[in-house]
């Protein structure tokens, strides 16, 4: 199977301004900086990694002269995991304000700790990148290869590693490792979390209420915790990646749900790990669920690859009345119910007559390479 970025680089990097780009771990984030790198044949490079001691004690030592020494000889400087690396944000801005020519690249897999290192000290002296497990217009060179792959993508998942393979029991065998890896293992060491147990309990029942709103009270009683303890686990696992918040769309009406929200995997093959849920579709009782996270998670990335400023939202009121996704994008509002079947199914009628100049769209899986491609072959 033939895999491409769409993202690059080269098209995102500009003088006086480091490049940030985060993304969970194992996503490709240093695949795609080698590559821009091994590009520049012409340019003096340096490239680190967050954890080289040499490197995290020139940074957190702030002394500005042996930082300006340091980057000195080189046109590019990349640093991969930058999260581990005291102060980089600080030392960045000595360096760009020194020497605007120079390109300075820095990859993070938590935007919790490379976003608390670098943002007040770069704030104007950035653009972010946000890399993502592969989308749809980022796998095969055709539809009928994507349609084919369609069950794949929905239990395995989009990961470079997953893609890459054509042996379940080596997929299943890459998504456990990762999860208990970089999901649990990295979280733990992130904020020293002291119970590991409810961390892996809040994951799988927020992997069992994908499209339904969730009430961290309810979690919070089911695992005899704090919600103030849930909602902070959760907050976590955003930074990490693992998965999107979304919250209550709401312009006219007072029965509008507004204060829950729904939970988004960022990967289905990371969620079906989670639950340990590898069967084929036909088996299962969730397909629902998973279709519903898998389109809301293209769409989502159409819009990060674009670097289009959408908001993503559901709709739903208190007497039940519900549309999937509801997607803002400069001024007009579009909306989207997700159906694995082809039944069809009409815009409620309360949301046509509060929004009546909105776009209802109902995505199947016979339809939904329409939505979700670019120029790709028949």
């Amino acid at each position: 199977m033939k895999i491409q970025r769409k993202q690059t680089i080269s098209s995102s990097i500009y003088k006086k301004r480091a490049l940030i780009i985060y993304g969970p771990r194992r996503v490709g984030k240093t695949t795609l900086l080698k590559k821009y790198l091994d590009e520049q044949k012409d340019k003096k490079i340096i490239y680190a990694v967050g954890d080289d001691i040499k490197i995290r004690e020139l940074f957190s030592s702030q002394i500005r002269d042996n930082i300006l020494d340091f980057s000195n000889p080189y046109d590019i400087i990349a640093i991969d995991e930058a999260q581990q690396i005291p102060n980089i944000g600080i030392g960045t801005k000595m360096i760009i304000d020194t020497y605007p020519e120079k390109e300075i690249i820095l990859t993070g897999s938590s935007s919790f700790e490379l976003s608390n290192q670098i943002g007040e000290p770069l704030t104007g002296r950035h653009f972010k990148m946000t890399l993502l497990p592969f989308s749809q217009q980022e796998i095969g060179e055709n539809r009928f290869e994507l349609q084919k792959n369609l069950e794949n993508f929905l239990i395995y998942g989009t990961y470079p590693e997953i893609l890459l393979s054509n042996n379940t029991e080596q997929k299943e065998k890459i998504l456990n490792e990762l999860i208990s890896s970089y999901l649990y293992k990295d979280i733990l060491v992130l904020d020293k979390i002291k119970s590991p147990d409810l961390l892996k309990d809040i994951t799988r029942m927020l992997a069992f209420q994908i499209g339904n709103e969730v009430s961290l009270n309810e979690i919070a009683v089911a695992l005899k915790t704090g919600t103030k303890t849930v909602s902070r686990y959760i907050d976590l696992l955003e930074k990490m990646f693992v998965i999107k918040k979304v919250t209550g769309f709401s312009r006219n009406l007072r029965n509008e749900i507004t204060k829950k929200s729904k939970y988004y995997f960022y990967d289905l093959g990371v969620r079906n790990a989670v639950i340990g849920q590898f069967s084929k579709l036909n088996l299962r009782n969730d397909i629902g669920s998973l279709w519903e996270n898998f389109i809301f998670m293209e769409l989502y990335k159409q819009s990060i690859i674009k670097d289009s400023a959408d908001n993503y939202y559901f709709w739903r009121t208190h007497t039940g009345v519900e549309i999937d996704i509801i997607k803002e994008s400069h001024g007009k509002i579009k909306a989207f119910e997700c159906k694995w079947s082809n039944k069809k199914t009409k815009a409620p009628k309360l949301w046509e007559e509060t929004y009546p100049d909105t776009e209802f769209e109902v995505i199947t899986k016979d339809n939904y390479l329409g939505y979700l491609l670019d120029n790709l072959k028949l």
